[in-house]
């Protein structure tokens, strides 16, 4: 078999491969019998950073430390299963049909995660944590919007250690480099997505859109708004609205960005799966901050679990004039007694989200 080769020629040729940024040779290190992925590192990483600006966002409005990292175990280990679940269900031909391996769906190592499944049973392992305490799941929500795109921001770097999921052949400065001698392709098959030399069924283009890069920056964007956003109307984003206006921006941007890429994917009338359920999980976001904003007052503020001192639960939640730890002056006493009969009040007095700290 001849193994097909990118020409430096052809590519020139046609305007490719003169400005790139070069693809790692390796997506992995061995330390004796363990093998250490870059995309795992990516992922945890993301995690990592995640985990600490909410946590800090958490004690800034008046939370007890610790409570994001407990949550953080049962919402990755959910969000890993349902981010699995939801690539092999959307891309089900790579493991079932004539050929094919079931047994490889339960493979996680050798990648294959959906943020549109990851993301809603994530959401399940926190609202688990908070029903146990007792904590307002609005207030969490609030305190982990903007961290959620910064550990996508993060995660999205594993794709370029694996050359996966870019996008159309371009000659920009930016372009990522795709090389066909790479380790997972020892048999010099080009990689899924990859497009052939006009007139050419042997070489290939080496320079595409860093769809990756385009979704890192995007989700770090994003997460400078949604923190900005908090601070300046935090009184009108409460009750899961600012996380609503999370989804909203994500789905915005991962429209156009898996509208530039060329892996393989089902389609639907000629759009991208995932592109259909951007517009769908948009529209469901749209809805819920249409409908949570008539009825604010309704959400719980709890921000100290149930049976603990209610005295350290902050109402004022400036982190210039408030301690880390809580400690509610003794006026609004009145206030955190009836929340602790409760566990449901309206806003405080005294409380000012936009001015909680954001990290």
């Amino acid at each position: 078999m001849t193994n097909p080769l990118i020409a430096p020629e052809g590519a020139a040729a046609t305007g490719r491969a003169l400005a790139a940024f070069p693809s790692p040779d390796v997506s992995s290190i061995s330390l004796g019998p363990v093998t250490i992925h870059f995309y795992a590192l990516c992922i945890l990483a993301g995690v990592f950073a995640a985990v600490f600006w909410a946590e800090r966002r958490w004690a800034a409005m008046g939370g007890e430390k610790g409570t994001v990292i407990d949550l953080a175990v049962p919402a990755v280990l959910l969000g890993l299963l349902g981010g699995r679940i939801y690539h092999v269900v959307s891309d089900y031909q790579l493991y079932f049909g004539p050929g094919r391996n079931p047994v490889e769906a339960l493979y996680i190592t050798n990648g294959g995660l959906g943020i549109w499944g990851a993301i809603p049973l994530g959401a399940l392992g926190v609202w688990w944590v908070a029903r146990r305490r007792g904590l307002s799941l609005s207030k969490l929500s609030f305190a982990i919007a903007p961290a959620v795109p910064l550990a996508q921001a993060l995660g999205r770097w594993g794709n370029y250690f694996n050359q996966e999921l870019f996008g159309k052949p371009t000659d920009l400065p930016w372009a990522v480099h795709i090389s066909l001698d790479y380790t997972y392709n020892a048999e010099g098959a080009p990689r899924p997505g990859m497009q052939p030399l006009p007139g050419n069924a042997t070489e290939y283009y080496s320079t595409y859109h860093p769809t990756f890069l385009y979704e890192s920056l995007w989700c770090l964007a994003l997460a400078v708004l949604i923190a900005w956003l908090g601070r300046r109307y935090g009184d009108r984003l409460d009750g899961g609205r600012l996380f609503a206006v999370y989804i909203m921006g994500y789905c915005v941007g991962r429209f156009w960005i898996e509208y530039l890429r060329v892996d393989p994917a089902n389609e639907i009338l000629g759009l991208r799966l995932n592109n259909w359920t951007s517009v769908l999980v948009f529209a469901a976001a749209l809805a819920y901050f249409v409908w949570a904003g008539r009825r604010l007052d309704a959400f719980s503020s709890r921000v100290v679990p149930v049976g603990h001192d209610v005295g350290t639960e902050v109402f004022d939640t400036d982190p210039a004039t408030s301690q880390d730890s809580g400690g509610a002056e003794s006026g609004d006493s009145g206030a955190g007694s009836a929340d602790q009969e409760t566990g449901i009040a309206g806003r405080p007095r005294g409380t000012d989200p936009a001015s909680s700290e954001d990290g």
